[in-house]
């Protein structure tokens, strides 16, 4: 390409915008109220409308329709599967077959001490295990015990 054409190249016809600049005077057409209007909260310094406000209409909140149910009383397990179980037998981690809360936190099969432990019966279970757990399902109490173990339920508040 020659330098001639270079020199002659501009941007399309509306591809670029005048920067509007406010409070030029009467000849940049944004004199006088600088595009703030006459009055009221936005024409003074140091406004703030808040991010949820719409110019006093009804707020988008209370005119979308409220559904669902939020259960303040509803209890949150940790989930274990008998097959996290099985492996920790195989692994070693529980080398005198009992299993509690605090042995599979250590294991890292829960993430937390302070939220009840529910174990469900997901997968088989061969090892003679001691279980204590806040709860159980009745799936995996039949598969502990048809193992020849037990399932020891211990009260929520113990934790």
């Amino acid at each position: 390409m020659s330098k001639s054409i270079l020199s002659n190249l501009h941007f399309a016809k509306g591809a670029r915008k005048r920067v509007k600049r406010i409070a030029r005077g009467q000849g940049s057409g944004h004199g006088g109220t600088a595009t703030r209007g006459h009055k009221g909260e936005g024409a003074r310094a140091g406004t703030h409308y808040r991010p949820w406000f719409e110019g006093g209409q009804m707020p988008l909140v209370r005119r979308v329709p409220k559904f669902g149910f939020f259960n303040p009383m509803k209890k949150e397990f940790q989930v274990v599967n008998l097959v996290s179980l099985e492996k920790l037998v195989a692994v070693g981690k529980c080398a005198d077959g009992k299993i509690n809360p605090e042995l599979l936190y250590k294991a890292g099969s829960v993430s937390k001490k302070s939220i009840p432990v529910k174990i469900l019966g997901n997968g088989e279970l061969k090892a003679k295990l001691e279980v204590t757990a806040h709860s159980f399902s009745k799936s995996a109490v039949q598969k502990i015990e048809s193992a020849g173990g037990k399932a020891i339920t211990i009260s929520h508040s113990t934790k």
